[in-house]
C-alpha cells in the first residue's frame, strides 16, 4: 500500500475477541456459550444501527447491557451471571498477534489509532488492561460525534485530526460492514477475515484481505 500516513484499527472483533467474555464463563454457561456470545454480539450491533437510524443514541456500554439482557433471556441464562459477563466484557482479551504486530508497526513510525463504537472509558480500560497503551497515538470514539458506524461522521474524525487525505489512511476491521463503510468513505480498507467468512455486497471490495493482523507486516 502506498502513501499511507496512518493505520486505523477497529477495536471489537479486530483487536479484541468479543467472545472472550462468554468463553471465560463456559463452565457455567455450558455448550451454548458460543452461540450465546454470537447472539449477544449480533444484537449489540443491531442496536447501534437501529438507534442511529432512529436518532435515539445510547452509549455503547448501555447498548452492551441492553443486548446482554435480551441474549440471556433468549438462551435462558440466569440473571445472576449478568454482572460477571459485563465485568469480563470490560477486559476482553486481544487476539494473540495483536501486541507484536502493533509494536513492529510502531517501530516503523506509522501513526496508529483506534476508531471504535466503544466509549472512551471502555476503550481506555481495554487498552490499559492489555498493556497496549504505549502503542496508540489516539483512541477515537463515536461518542465525539454521537452516531455509530458506518456513518461518515465517524470516519471523518481521524482525517480532521491528522489533516490528511482519506486515502492516506489504512483502515482495518474484522466486520465486513465496517470495512465497506470505511472503504466507501474513502479509506484504503483492509478486511481481517479471522473466521473465513464471505464478504458482504455493499458496493465495496476491500483493498486486500488478511487472516489476522500479522498479514499487515509484508504490506508495509
Amino acid at each position: 500500500m502506498k502513501n499511507i500516513k496512518a493505520i486505523i484499527f477497529d477495536a471489537y472483533g479486530t483487536l479484541f475477541d468479543v467472545n472472550s467474555a462468554a468463553e471465560k464463563c463456559k463452565d457455567k454457561i455450558g455448550d451454548k456459550w458460543e452461540p450465546f456470545a454470537n447472539f449477544w454480539r449480533t444484537t449489540q450491533l443491531e442496536y447501534t444501527w437501529l438507534r442511529s437510524l432512529m436518532g435515539r443514541h445510547k452509549d455503547f456500554w448501555k447498548i452492551t447491557e441492553d443486548s446482554l439482557d435480551k441474549s440471556m433471556k433468549a438462551f435462558q441464562i440466569h440473571s445472576s451471571m449478568k454482572d460477571e459477563l459485563l465485568s469480563l466484557y470490560k477486559v476482553l482479551s486481544p487476539f494473540k498477534e495483536v501486541h507484536k504486530t502493533l509494536k513492529i508497526l510502531k517501530e516503523k513510525k506509522f501513526k496508529l489509532a483506534i476508531l471504535s463504537n466503544g466509549t472512551p472509558s471502555l476503550l481506555n480500560e481495554l487498552v490499559k488492561s492489555n498493556n497496549l497503551e504505549n502503542l496508540f497515538d489516539d483512541i477515537f470514539s463515536i461518542e465525539e460525534v454521537g452516531v455509530y458506524k458506518p456513518n461518515s461522521k465517524v470516519y471523518d474524525m481521524p482525517v480532521k485530526k491528522y489533516e490528511i487525505k482519506k486515502n492516506e489512511i489504512a483502515f482495518l476491521s474484522a466486520n465486513t460492514w465496517d470495512v465497506s463503510g470505511g472503504g466507501n468513505y474513502g479509506y484504503q480498507s483492509i478486511w481481517v477475515n479471522r473466521n473465513n467468512n464471505i464478504f458482504d455486497n455493499l458496493d465495496f471490495k476491500p483493498n486486500f484481505e488478511i487472516k489476522d493482523l500479522s498479514g499487515l507486516l509484508n504490506r508495509f
